[in-house]
């Protein structure tokens, strides 16, 4: 894929940084601060609407610093990436648990179960002429949960894990133990589908 962009990342989480370098990726970190207004109920719908939040948000900041700074802005085309991952059973959102016990909640719900765990990519491009494109898509990956617990459920809880994941946990942590099974792809799981992300900017770009 052609490197002729600079790539900006809407996100401060460091599974997402680490599978965007995982891949060779070169790019700069640039969190977005937006405030997460949601119009869709459909979990597909929900990822992909924060994703393209995330990343016009942060868009929306460059250009205004090239704007406030032109001596500093950078002649060259740059693209930002903005995501977002959902946890859904049956349709029900589990987003970040507020606190311990939420987490318990959550993880009981999700015992014995399958669950769909959803990304949503959106990216942005901004040429150096002042040109702007955006593109977006969803990867969806099943999980199957092994029976937990209640003191299974405490101990994974106690250890602080689970309280900054999408639905109180994270695949690649101590909680890969009661995986039973997914079906799709394992990266999309962990935050970031980058085969797929990798992919569809090199149709686009190339």
């Amino acid at each position: 894929m052609k490197n002729d962009y600079k790539i900006i990342l809407a996100s401060n989480s460091p599974r997402r940084k680490e599978l965007l370098s995982q891949i060779g990726f070169e790019f700069e970190v640039w969190p977005s601060n937006c405030e997460e207004v949601i119009s869709q109920t459909e979990p597909s719908k929900v990822c992909t609407e924060l994703s393209r939040l995330k990343a016009l948000d942060v868009a929306s900041g460059i250009r205004t610093y090239n704007e406030n700074h032109p001596g500093l802005a950078q002649d060259r085309d740059l693209i930002v990436i903005g995501s977002d991952t959902i946890v859904a059973l049956n349709d029900e959102i589990l987003g970040k648990p507020k606190d311990d016990e939420d987490a318990k909640k959550m993880l009981k719900k999700l015992s014995g179960r399958e669950h769909s765990v959803y990304t949503g990519v959106t990216f942005v491009f901004m040429s150096s002429d002042g040109r702007v494109g955006e593109h977006s898509f969803y990867e969806k990956t099943d999980v199957f949960v092994y029976d937990i617990d209640d003191d299974e459920i405490k101990e994974y809880v106690d250890s602080g894990e689970p309280l900054d994941k999408a639905g109180a946990y994270g695949i690649q942590g101590s909680f890969g133990k009661y995986i039973k099974k997914i079906e799709g792809d394992y990266y999309n799981v962990v935050g970031l589908p980058v085969s797929r992300l990798y992919h569809e900017l090199k149709n686009i770009i190339e």
